[in-house]
C-alpha cells in the first residue's frame, strides 16, 4: 500500500504512527509546503518570547521520518488531487501516486476585510513558525503594536512580545477576552493579568478602517507601528473542493473518512461531531487533531478504529497561570473560587457537559473523561467530584476497572 499524507503537523504525525501500528512496511510520503521539521504550533509564542528554541519546538525528534520509513517532501505544496488516477500533483510538477490519502492541511490565518488594510506596511499574522520569525524581526523597544483579536492567538502573541516592544493595544468586537473558551468571570481574571503587564484592551468596539499607521474605531483612533492580525483561522479545504463533502470544514465520520473513496481527513481542516452537543463543528485543537490522524492511519492501513469522542478542549497558560477548558457550557453550574483558583462545571441530564479550570488543573483528566465517556453522574459521588475529584468518587467496581482490577 502507498500512503500519502498532505500536511506535517499533529494530525499528520498521528496518521504516520497509526499506519505503523498496523503496516510496518508500506510506503508513506509526507507532503508539506513548509520547510521545517514537524513542530508544535502552540509553542510559537514561547519561541518569540525566548522561552524555547527552534530545536525544542520539534513535535517529534530529528530521526522521526527515517525511523517510521517516511519520505518527506518539504517546501512542496500539493496543488491538486486527481481521484481518477489516484495521484497528487505537486507544485514542482511532480506527481505522487496514492492508495490511501490523508488530507491534513490545517488552517490559515483569517485576514479580516477592513478598509485600508492594504495601506498598512507592517502587518503580520501569528499562526506558524515563519509568522513568528517575521514578526520577531520587526519588533523593537520603541514600537507600538496593535493586535486585532483577543482570542487565544492574540493573547499568546501579546504575552510573547510584551517585553520586546513599547506598547501593546488589543482590540476586539467581543466584550471580553477569550470569548470562545471562558465565561465572564474567568475572562476578567485573565484580562487583569495582562493589564498588570501593561497591555491595553479596547473591547466591544469595531475597527472601522486603517489609514496607514492609524486605526479608526467607533469613537477613537489608535496610532501604531505594527499590526498583528489575530482574528482567528479558516480551514484549508480547497484541495477537496468538488471531490468530497465540505461545509465549514471537510466533513469526516468517526473513522476520519471523507465522502470520497480512499481519502481521509483530520485536524483543523475538518469538522466532526461534538460528543457533548451532537452538533457538527470545527474543533481546531491539537489533541483532537492527533487522535483523528491516528484513527485515520489505522483505518487506512486496514485496521479498525473509531474516534467519536471529539470535544472542544483548550489547554493554555498565561504568565504561569494554567487554564484548561473542555466540552460545552450548557446546563446547571457548580462554581468555586479559592486560593487563586477558579473552577466552573456545567452539567445536565445526568452528564457532565463542560468545565473551566484556572490555576489548579491537576485533576482535569477526570473531568475530561467524564465528558468524553458521557458517564452518568448518578453512578458516582458528584458532590465529591465537584469539590475533590478523584477515584474515591467512583463506585467500587468502577475504581477496580480503572485501576486494572
Amino acid at each position: 500500500m502507498r500512503y500519502v499524507i498532505i500536511g506535517n503537523s499533529a494530525a499528520a504525525i498521528g496518521c504516520v504512527e497509526g499506519i505503523r501500528q498496523i503496516d510496518k512496511t508500506g510506503e508513506i510520503t509526507v507532503i508539506t509546503d513548509e520547510p521545517h521539521h514537524t513542530y508544535s504550533r502552540p509553542l510559537i509564542s514561547c519561541l518569540i518570547e525566548g522561552k524555547v528554541t527552534g530545536e525544542k519546538m520539534k513535535y517529534r525528534p530529528d530521526g522521526f521520518y527515517q525511523s517510521k520509513g517516511c519520505i518527506l517532501l518539504s517546501n512542496t505544496a500539493a496543488n491538486r488531487i486527481d481521484t481518477q488516477k489516484k495521484v497528487v500533483i505537486l507544485s514542482d510538477g511532480r506527481v505522487t501516486a496514492y492508495g490511501k490519502l490523508l488530507v491534513a492541511t490545517g488552517a490559515r490565518a483569517f485576514i479580516p476585510q477592513i478598509e485600508g488594510i492594504d495601506t498598512v506596511k507592517e502587518k503580520y499574522t501569528f499562526t506558524s513558525f515563519d509568522d513568528a520569525k517575521k514578526l520577531e524581526s520587526a519588533l523593537g523597544k520603541d514600537k507600538r503594536v496593535l493586535i486585532v483579536g483577543a482570542g487565544l492567538i492574540g493573547l499568546k502573541c501579546a504575552e510573547g512580545i510584551r517585553k520586546r516592544i513599547g506598547h501593546i493595544t488589543v482590540v476586539d468586537t467581543a466584550a471580553q477576552v477569550l470569548p470562545n473558551i471562558l465565561d465572564e468571570s474567568g475572562a476578567r481574571l485573565v484580562q487583569n493579568m495582562f493589564e498588570k503587564e501593561g497591555v491595553e484592551f479596547i473591547l466591544g468596539k469595531s475597527l472601522k478602517r486603517f489609514d496607514k499607521n492609524n486605526a479608526v474605531l467607533d469613537e477613537e483612533n489608535i496610532a501604531f507601528d505594527i499590526v498583528v492580525l489575530a482574528a482567528g483561522v479558516r480551514p484549508n479545504t480547497e484541495l477537496l473542493e468538488g471531490i468530497a463533502e465540505i461545509e465549514r470544514g471537510i466533513v469526516i465520520n468517526e473513522k476520519s473518512e471523507t465522502s470520497a473513496p480512499d481519502i481521509y481527513a483530520a485536524g483543523d481542516c475538518t469538522e466532526s461531531v461534538d460528543a457533548v452537543s451532537g452538533q457538527r463543528k470545527i474543533m481546531a485543537l491539537l489533541p483532537n487533531a492527533y487522535m483523528q490522524g491516528e484513527c485515520a492511519g489505522i483505518n487506512m492501513a486496514g485496521g479498525e478504529k473509531c474516534f467519536d469522542k471529539a470535544i472542544p478542549m483548550n489547554a493554555v497558560g498565561f504568565f504561569g497561570l494554567h487554564i484548561i477548558t473542555a466540552g460545552s457550557y450548557i446546563g446547571e453550574t457548580y462554581e468555586s473560587t479559592e486560593n487563586g483558583n477558579y473552577k466552573r462545571l456545567f452539567y445536565g441530564d445526568d452528564k457532565l457537559n463542560g468545565y473551566i479550570l484556572m490555576g489548579n488543573v491537576e485533576k482535569a483528566g477526570i473531568y475530561t473523561s467524564l465528558i468524553r465517556e458521557r458517564t452518568p453522574l448518578h453512578t458516582l459521588d458528584f458532590t465529591l467530584i465537584c469539590e475533590k475529584p478523584g477515584l474515591m468518587a467512583f463506585a467500587r467496581e468502577v475504581r477496580a476497572q480503572k485501576l486494572g482490577g
